[in-house]
C-alpha cells in the first residue's frame, strides 16, 4: 500500500511514492447546500480507484462513516481494522465483530466494531471500521490544485438505512469534530500539516461553498483574502459526550457567548444557560451544520424575538403572519434590501468581552418565504428549541452562511469573519473552476 506521503496527480493518474515529494500548502473541498433538507455535504475521493463521493457534513462528529451496502462498496484497497488493535482501542471502541457472510466490508471476523450516527434522526448502528483511500485536492488557498491521497483513511462502514434525513445524495456522513479521527485531524496528522480547518457555507443553489483542510491561510475569494479579517475567540470544551459510546468530552465546537445584542441593546436573559453543566453537558452555545437555523432555549427565544421585534418597530415593520418553524415574519415589499442583505435590526453575538463581536446582518438573520398567491415574506431565521434542549443556542447554518470560520485546533480557538458580504465577497466565490469537479 502506498505510504501516506503519496499524492495523486492530475490529470495523468499517476501514482508517486517519492520520498523527495514535498508536502501540499493545503487541501480543499467544495460544499454545497441541499435546498430540500437545508444541510450540507461535502465532496470528496474515496477508495480505489477513486471515486466522487458526497457525504454530509456535520461539524461536530466524531468520525466518517459511509454506506457499505453492496453495490455502493467497490473498492481493491480497502481493510478492516483488527479488534485490540492500537487503532481500535484508539476509538474507545468496546464492540468486536464476527461474521458467517460472505466477506466484504460488512463482514470480517475479529473486527473493530464502532458506533455511526446519523445526528438528525438520532439512530445509531454497529458496524465495521475500515481504512481506505481518500483524496482531496491541494491549493494554495486561491484555486485548487492536484490531488493529495491519504491511503489509510480510518471511517466505519453503515447501511443505507441510516442515511435517513441527511443531506441528499450523501453516501455518509464526513465527521469534522474536535477527536484524533475526524477529517481535519487524519489529513493534518498524516500529511504533517497545521491542525486548522476552516468553512465557508454557500446558500447558492449553483455555487459551492468551500472547506480548507491544513491552512492557517489564505483564503482567496474574488481575490480577497478573508483570513485577514478574522476575530478569535477561545474554543471550549464541554466535558460530557452526547454520543451513543459515553466516554470523555464532547468533539463538538462550543464557544464561550456571553450576551445577544439586538441593535446595541443586550437581550435580558438568564446567563446561567450560557454556561455548560460539567456534570450533565447540558447548556452553553455550540455551532453545528446539522441544524438549518440557530436553535434557542425557549426563554432566550421569546426574550430575543420581542427585542428583535421593538427593534423592528422602529423601521416601521409590521409583523405579519408567521411561517413555521419561525417565530416572527414580515411582509417583504416592507424591507430594504441591502449589500448585506436586509435593513432589519443587527444581532451581535458577544463572546467573552465587548470588543469580541460575531455580527449577524439581515442575510444571515433572515429567510425568505414564497407563500401561494405570490406573497413573499421575510422571517426571523431563529428558532424555539423547547425548555430544555441539549445546548441552550446552537448556531445554526444559515447564520454560518458567506461566514468565514477558522478553526485553529493548536491554540483551540475559533476564528470568525462575519458576512464576507461586507467584503465584496462571497463563499459561493472560491474558484472550484480549474479542478473540473463534477460530484
Amino acid at each position: 500500500m502506498p505510504s501516506p506521503n503519496t499524492f495523486l496527480l492530475l490529470p495523468f493518474l499517476l501514482f508517486m511514492a517519492s520520498p523527495s515529494l514535498s508536502l501540499p500548502p493545503a487541501l480543499v473541498a467544495p460544499i454545497s447546500k441541499d435546498h430540500s433538507t437545508l444541510l450540507y455535504s461535502l465532496s470528496l475521493y474515496l477508495k480505489t480507484p477513486l471515486q466522487p463521493t458526497k457525504l454530509h457534513l456535520d461539524l461536530g462528529a466524531s468520525f466518517t462513516w459511509l454506506d457499505c451496502t453492496k453495490p455502493y462498496y467497490n473498492s481493491s484497497t480497502y481493510l478492516h481494522v483488527p479488534c485490540g488493535s492500537p487503532l481500535c482501542d484508539s476509538f474507545h471502541s468496546f464492540a468486536c465483530g464476527n461474521c458467517y457472510e460472505p466477506p466484504g466490508p460488512h463482514c470480517a471476523n475479529d473486527t473493530c466494531s464502532l458506533y455511526p450516527e446519523n445526528p438528525v434522526s438520532g439512530k445509531a448502528t454497529l458496524d465495521n471500521a475500515l481504512l481506505d483511500a481518500l483524496a482531496l485536492h491541494t491549493t494554495d488557498g486561491s484555486a485548487p490544485g492536484p490531488l493529495a491521497l491519504l491511503p489509510e483513511f480510518a471511517f466505519s462502514c453503515s447501511t443505507s438505512s441510516l442515511l435517513k434525513g441527511l443531506a441528499k445524495k450523501a453516501n455518509g456522513l464526513v465527521g469534522l469534530g474536535r477527536s484524533n479521527h475526524s477529517l481535519p485531524a487524519q489529513v493534518s496528522t498524516a500529511l504533517s500539516l497545521p491542525h486548522y480547518f476552516a468553512l465557508c457555507l454557500s446558500g447558492s443553489v449553483n455555487a459551492s461553498g468551500a472547506a480548507f483542510f491544513g491552512s492557517k491561510g489564505p483564503y482567496i475569494f474574488n481575490k480577497i483574502d478573508v483570513s485577514k479579517s478574522l476575530i478569535y475567540t477561545p474554543l471550549v470544551l464541554n466535558p460530557v459526550t452526547r454520543t451513543v459510546v459515553k466516554y470523555g468530552p464532547s468533539d463538538e465546537y462550543f464557544v464561550g457567548l456571553t450576551a445577544i445584542k439586538v441593535n446595541g441593546k443586550t437581550v435580558p436573559l438568564n446567563k446561567t444557560l450560557l454556561s455548560i453543566d460539567r456534570d450533565s453537558g447540558s447548556g452553553g452555545t455550540t455551532l453545528t451544520t446539522d441544524a438549518p437555523y440557530t436553535v434557542m432555549e425557549t426563554s432566550i427565544f421569546k426574550a430575543f424575538v420581542e427585542l428583535f421585534v421593538r427593534e423592528s418597530s422602529a423601521l416601521n415593520l409590521t409583523r405579519t403572519n408567521v411561517v413555521k418553524p419561525f417565530g416572527v415574519c414580515y411582509l417583504a415589499k416592507d424591507i430594504v434590501s441591502t449589500r448585506a442583505g436586509l435593513a432589519v435590526p443587527t444581532v451581535d453575538l458577544v463572546m467573552e468581552r465587548e470588543d469580541v463581536i460575531w455580527r449577524i446582518l439581515g442575510s444571515n438573520s433572515m429567510v425568505k418565504i414564497s407563500k401561494k398567491g405570490g406573497v413573499e415574506l421575510w422571517c426571523l431565521g431563529f428558532v424555539d428549541g423547547g425548555a430544555k434542549p441539549r445546548s441552550s443556542i446552537m448556531i445554526g447554518g444559515h447564520q454560518m452562511e458567506d461566514n468565514l470560520l477558522q478553526f485553529d485546533l493548536e491554540s483551540k480557538r475559533l476564528g470568525f469573519s462575519s458576512s464576507v458580504l461586507l467584503q465584496g465577497t462571497k463563499c459561493a466565490d472560491f474558484n472550484f473552476a480549474s479542478a473540473k469537479v463534477n460530484l
